[in-house]
């Protein structure tokens, strides 16, 4: 059963930086034990207070854990909190020593004087301009990274996408994914034109548009390629799209040409000389038709190379294949 709860991390046991996986051990009110959190947590640090959605589940080696669907950074509400935050190597100038310090100084307005007000800082002991710099600098990054995480679990993408993606386009992951969420599918590896169309929906993009168009007559071509077809028949090709994404032929079509256009897919026509049959071309992913062209045009050059320069010895051939 699916629930929210508020922890205050306190030490990270296990950390992925591929993909932000985490088990930590956090304070969670109500329960006099620390309790293991596990799930997909980008950049987070011991002390930070994190609101969690998620479940309780029974790990048969390891008992009882808080299995994390999403998750959104909360501000440590008292000075012990704003203290092992900033101590914990979470801001690049800060450190256990200079945490202290400036809760001495600033008490519960430390963070606000950080966001808001940061030269206020050189009147703390040991902190000058460049200190300064330092602080600013990793206090945006990890607002960043905060407001993208946040983005992205707003529009359904889980934690674990959501760290392929900021680790893939950094700060302009809002920017990209807002324009364009299908180029998720072709730029981060586990995130096919499925989840994307999923995204898109949710940021409100049209089943009618271009780019969903483009992207799904790619997605198609992939599944085929899958089934084993190099290329595919233009006419049949349509309709498996239509059919597919739910929209008109000429919606298909006109993705089709510039799809062609951008050198994504190569359209090639079959008539013979002086056939003039409609729509009798071939399809193809960019890639596979350079391989087949590819390999014909060896296959000719191989056949213009003399008999007696072709011939081998068999025995020979298969000796030095299986050394």
């Amino acid at each position: 059963m699916f629930t929210e709860i508020k922890a205050q991390i306190e030490r990270i046991t296990y950390y992925n930086e591929e993909n932000g996986y985490t088990i930590a051990k956090a304070k969670v009110g109500g329960r006099h034990d620390l309790v293991t959190v596990v799930g997909n947590l980008l950049s987070v640090n011991a002390g930070e207070v994190l609101r969690l959605k998620g479940e309780w589940q029974n790990h048969p080696k390891f008992g009882e854990q808080f299995k994390i669907t999403s998750y959104e950074s909360v501000v440590p509400a008292t000075v012990k909190g704003i203290e092992k935050y900033l101590g914990s190597g979470l801001i690049k100038g800060i450190g256990p020593v200079m945490a202290r310090r400036l809760v001495s100084k600033f008490g519960l307005e430390t963070l606000n004087i950080i966001e808001t007000d940061i030269q206020k800082l050189h009147e703390v002991e040991g902190i000058g301009d460049k200190r300064i710099g330092m602080i600013r600098k990793a206090w945006d990054d990890q607002k960043e990274i905060r407001e993208v995480m946040l983005f992205l679990q707003g529009h359904g993408v889980s934690p674990a996408y959501g760290a392929k993606i900021f680790k893939q386009y950094g700060k302009k992951s809002i920017k990209i994914v807002q324009e364009n969420p299908y180029r998720l599918a072709t730029d981060i590896f586990g995130i096919g034109f499925i989840t994307a169309d999923k995204i898109a929906e949710k940021l409100g993009i049209a089943k009618e548009s271009q780019i969903r168009a483009e992207a799904g007559i790619l997605y198609v071509l992939h599944q085929l390629s899958d089934e084993g077809h190099v290329y595919y028949p233009y006419e049949p090709l349509v309709e498996e799209c239509k059919k597919i994404l739910g929209v008109e032929k000429e919606t298909i079509v006109k993705a089709f040409g510039k799809i062609a256009l951008e050198k994504k897919i190569v359209i090639e026509d079959l008539n013979k000389e002086g056939e003039l049959k409609e729509n009798n071309k071939a399809v193809y992913l960019a890639k596979f038709h350079v391989s087949e062209v590819g390999i014909a045009n060896n296959l000719k050059h191989l056949m213009l190379v003399p008999k007696k320069l072709r011939s081998f010895d068999k025995d020979k051939a298969m000796e030095w294949v299986q050394s």
